[in-house]
């Protein structure tokens, strides 16, 4: 268990209005800081007033890019409650990020115990108002100041949280996703199955161009033959054709999300079958469109939740799923998962940790 000091602020910030918080604008009173030194291992954990950061200008971070960072949110339930969804998924899948970055790892009772301490701390931040959230970021940065291709010897663990509302400004509303042919984001025996930095700079041309012609997010098929669909921007994806659904299988390329893994165990819950093994093509996709059977497409993520695609765009070819309105299954992942979030309904999946 971690022996975390506490200096609280003196200068508490006044909170935003809660019914425009936009995501990512705003930021709390206090912040999680741990240190790593080569020898010493994981040391120092504290929580601060929330603060600028002071690296050397040759900060491992900014030249090698060895860093990881996870998202999650807390919930303010109707009682006035505090808690968080699926807590040691992220731990695991941080420590997993950590192994294939060479970075020192953080035992996951370690990182539960710093983000519910920020939490705990800050809990006055976590919003009340419908579809709001506290948007927790905790991310480690490589220190040591030295311009050499290695693994650093110092990094800093950090958790941050943010205020926030929905994720679209649109809300639970049908998105335009443009399939991408041109740029690729993963490629097998790289990166694509964690969450660092680089992943998501590599996606933001092909974000670009989406949005240049008119399209929310990208979907982007695999880095090889260019065929199969894998990841929607920052959302898995998954895709309902004639009572079956599909998503792209973790091998590698894909992120596994936490909240893909529970639709998963939701749907097959509710006795759909669910092919997360196999790849789909996507010109089986854009068949399904043509023939009929294409009922339903979306998005899932920690940021959006549930996220429902009401038209595709791929070479030149606008498809319409599911008359362009959110699908009936679409629409019961969104709400059994933001009830359970946010106490609505009860967690019979052992899902929530209270804070």
């Amino acid at each position: 268990m971690l022996d975390i000091r506490i200096t609280k602020t003196q200068h508490p910030k006044d909170k935003p209005d809660q019914e425009h918080l936009g995501f990512g604008h705003y930021y709390t009173d206090h912040m999680f800081i741990m240190d790593y030194t080569e020898g010493q291992g994981w040391h120092d954990a504290r929580i601060e007033p929330y603060h600028a950061l002071s690296l050397d200008p040759a900060a491992m971070v900014f030249h090698y890019a060895q860093e990881s960072f996870e998202g999650m949110k807390a919930y303010r339930t109707a009682d006035g409650n505090v808690q968080l969804f699926r807590p040691y998924k992220n731990a695991a899948r941080f420590a997993s990020t950590h192994r294939r970055l060479c970075i020192p790892e953080i035992p996951e009772e370690d990182f539960v115990q710093a983000v519910k301490a920020l939490v705990d701390i800050d809990r006055d931040w976590v919003p009340n108002a419908p579809n709001t959230s506290l948007y927790l970021r905790p991310f480690t940065i490589a220190t040591e100041a030295h311009l050499g291709v290695k693994p650093s010897n110092s990094y800093a663990f950090i958790v941050i949280a943010s205020p926030s509302g929905a994720y679209y400004a649109s809300g639970l509303a049908p998105v335009k996703i443009y399939v991408e042919d041109e740029y690729v984001r993963a490629t097998p025996g790289g990166t694509g199955y964690i969450k660092c930095g680089g992943n998501y700079a590599a996606s933001l041309a092909g974000q670009e161009k989406a949005e240049k012609l008119g399209y929310s997010q990208v979907l982007w098929l695999d880095g090889i033959e260019r065929k199969y669909v894998e990841e929607v921007g920052s959302m898995n994806c998954f895709f309902k054709i004639a009572g079956k659904i599909y998503t792209a299988p973790c091998v590698g390329t894909v992120l596994p999300g936490i909240t893909r893994m529970s639709c998963i165990e939701l749907l097959r819950h509710w006795g759909y079958e669910v092919n997360d093994t196999d790849r789909l093509a996507i010109a089986d996709v854009i068949k399904a469109a043509d023939n009929g059977t294409l009922e339903e497409v979306f998005g899932t993520g920690t940021a959006a939740v549930i996220s429902p695609v009401g038209q595709l765009y791929y070479q030149g070819k606008e498809c319409v799923v599911g008359d362009g309105k959110t699908g009936e299954v679409t629409q019961k992942l969104y709400d059994t998962l933001t009830g359970i979030q946010y106490g609505r309904l009860e967690d019979t999946h052992g899902w929530i940790e209270k804070v």
